[in-house]
């Protein structure tokens, strides 16, 4: 296996990771006003999220970061021809970010109101679009022999990439639910199950949709196994949340989130952008690459330092595993402020309750 390859399967986990975990972070960010009947409530399902959400950003930034470092020729292109849905996605991401912190700084109900909105808004964006950046990447672009995208932003909107960004985005909701079921308990508990119930089978037709659409217009349908798996995954999900089964319920919809990921990249290669204009000015993983030298150093580094990331990140989820619910929160405390650590017990376990 070449460096090159390598670093496509790198970043492709990369990318999963992110869905994975930011999935439900935006799944939460979309469902709070609904699974919160009142300030508490909606604070609990914040907190659920408020000690991780910023480091499972982190994989974004990775992410983007290994594509402009393994993959520059990829990154330039993708980047610049999706500037504007990009830019949107930055500042949808800055707002979630700043509703987070900012909706705590007054006790009033208009202010609440405001930050909850795009907290909403952030979460719902960003999935939505970057489902459709990838699958745009798998439909092919059109891209000239310079490899400079000669398309519009409406050229992005086409059928299949807006049903690939709202199987992300309905997925994130059902991560989301089965996510909150997991991390709290009582009233708010008791909604994200009736959510996800709710979700799931809009979830299973979506991701139904995408296992079948994704082969038509990639080709390749004996990778068609990969977005099965989601497929299975969600319905597994279905299961368990009428099951009650909690923790199994989230690792199903966390399968469905990794293996809808995993599905862009598995059609995507041995390309990492196609050309729908001529085949012949697709880059691909060889042709995009960067020199080899800069791809051993990077293997390098990341051996040493991806592991430390991984225990860290870990030990964060432990120390932040149990369950909350309205009476860990005092009346005075802030929005965004995580809730206090303590001993998991059988909530922590894959079987939920």
């Amino acid at each position: 296996m070449s460096l090159a390859i390598l670093w496509f399967i790198v970043i492709g986990l990369l990318w999963c990771g992110f869905l994975f975990l930011e999935g439900f972070d935006f799944g939460v960010g979309m469902l709070h006003g609904f699974v919160g009947g009142n300030e508490l409530e909606r604070r609990v399902a914040i907190n659920a999220i408020g000690p991780v959400w910023d480091g499972n950003e982190v994989w974004l930034i990775v992410a983007g970061a290994g594509m402009f470092a393994a993959f520059p020729e990829w990154y330039a292109t993708m980047f610049s021809g999706m500037y504007l849905a990009l830019a949107v996605v930055l500042l949808a991401l800055i707002i979630r970010g700043v509703s987070f912190e900012f909706r705590a700084q007054l006790d009033r109900a208009g202010w609440h109101f405001v930050w909850d909105a795009a907290l909403t808004l952030g979460s719902f964006v960003v999935p939505l679009l970057i489902g459709v950046a990838f699958g745009n990447l798998v439909r092919g672009l059109p891209i000239d022999a310079s490899h400079e995208y000669t398309g519009t932003f409406f050229t992005l909107l086409n059928p299949y990439s807006l049903f690939a960004g709202l199987t992300v985005l309905v997925l994130c909701l059902l991560h989301g639910a089965t996510f909150l079921a997991l991390k709290t308990r009582g009233t708010v508990q008791d909604r994200s199950q009736q959510v996800g119930a709710i979700v799931g089978p809009v979830a299973a037709l979506f991701a139904l949709g995408f296992a079948i659409w994704t082969p038509i217009e990639a080709g390749h349908a004996v990778r068609t196994i990969v977005p099965a798996i989601a497929v299975v995954a969600v319905l597994a999900a279905i299961w368990f949340i009428r099951a009650r089964r909690d923790g199994w319920a989230f690792l199903a919809t966390a399968l469905a989130m990794l293996a809808t990921g995993a599905t862009f990249f598995v059609f995507l290669y041995p390309h990492v952008m196609v050309s729908s204009t001529n085949a012949a000015y697709s880059l691909t993983v060889s042709n995009a690459s960067s020199s080899s030298y800069t791809l051993k150093v990077m293997t390098i580094v990341t051996v040493i330092f991806f592991p430390i990331v991984l225990i860290y990140q870990g030990w964060t989820y432990y120390v932040f595993r149990r369950r909350i619910d309205v009476s860990d929160l005092s009346q005075g405390g802030g929005a965004s402020r995580p809730a206090p650590a303590g001993g998991a017990g059988p909530s922590g376990a894959p079987a939920g309750r």
